[in-house]
């Protein structure tokens, strides 16, 4: 099991839409649109954006980490 990257993976509200990363490797994954919520999943779609260029892939929440909406003007 991979540990939680950060501890704000374990303090925060994640919604359908919202942009987020894989917290232990944010760069093998990119930036992801969240696709899907469900009580133990979410499927995020990455759009190829990172090294590994995966397209969707499912996590548990914990795992994932938000970007805030002060860093989206800067993507």
């Amino acid at each position: 099991m991979v540990p939680v990257f950060h501890r704000r993976a374990w303090h925060k509200r994640l919604e359908v839409g919202q942009l987020v990363y894989y917290g232990p490797m944010p760069t093998y994954y990119g930036i992801g649109e969240i696709l899907e919520i469900t009580d133990n999943y979410v499927v995020v779609d990455f759009r190829g954006t990172g090294l590994l260029k995966v397209h969707e892939e499912v996590f548990e929440p914990q795992y994932l980490i938000p970007i805030p909406p002060g860093r989206l003007s800067l993507l």
